[in-house]
């Protein structure tokens, strides 16, 4: 007999780097998409959220499907038998990082992208920090090799943003592209006009 079809969940991490913008507008894309989120966030995050967006925990507990208590390492997420999609962590600071590059979690934010990592599954860390020295670089390269996709926020300027919005949105839709999900706010790269065949 044919099994149930899975529920398409995703992991969402939001860590206190500067870019809550990125985890926010992550979770109502999700929810656009009707996939399931399931929220973590550090403490150095709520005090972001609320420096940056005037937000609070309790306001993106309603953009998500479930929150996760930072300290709760007994949560669905800290296991490799609960399904999911993957993890996105938006953004990673260099703290969780390197936490979760060492595999020696503390809390259930760098357990759940353990998880991810240990299952094989799509772990995407949106790091913000710059300039980088060679410790950090190191960091990222030990987890390209395990496995996880560094994508840093950068603006996409070929679009022509014109706010703020649209230049986190594009960064968001290209991250859950990684996913292979296509939000309607991403938008694609159609080619140049270069006036012609003998255009140099």
């Amino acid at each position: 007999m044919a099994g149930k079809a899975a529920t398409q969940r995703l992991v969402v991490g939001i860590s206190g780097a500067t870019g809550a913008a990125y985890g926010v507008r992550a979770l109502d894309a999700l929810k656009a998409l009707g996939v399931e989120s399931h929220l973590v966030i550090s403490r150095a995050a709520a005090l972001t959220l609320t420096s940056e967006l005037g937000l609070t925990p309790s306001d993106l507990a309603e953009r998500a499907d479930q929150t996760y208590r930072v300290q709760d390492v007994g949560a669905a997420i800290a296991s490799g038998s609960f399904k999911t999609m993957g993890m996105l962590i938006a953004p990673c600071s260099v703290r969780t990082m390197s936490e979760i590059a060492t595999g020696v979690t503390s809390s259930l934010l760098t357990r759940a992208a353990d998880v991810t990592l240990k299952e094989r599954r799509p772990l995407v860390l949106m790091v913000r920090e710059t300039p980088l020295h060679v410790g950090h670089l190191r960091t990222m390269t030990a987890l390209a090799e395990m496995g996880a996709t560094i994508a840093p926020p950068l603006p996409a300027f070929y679009t022509a943003p014109q706010t703020l919005d649209e230049m986190v949105d594009q960064s968001v839709g290209r991250v859950l592209d990684l996913f292979g999900l296509d939000w309607d706010q991403t938008r694609r790269w159609s080619g140049l006009t270069t006036g012609g065949a003998d255009a140099a």
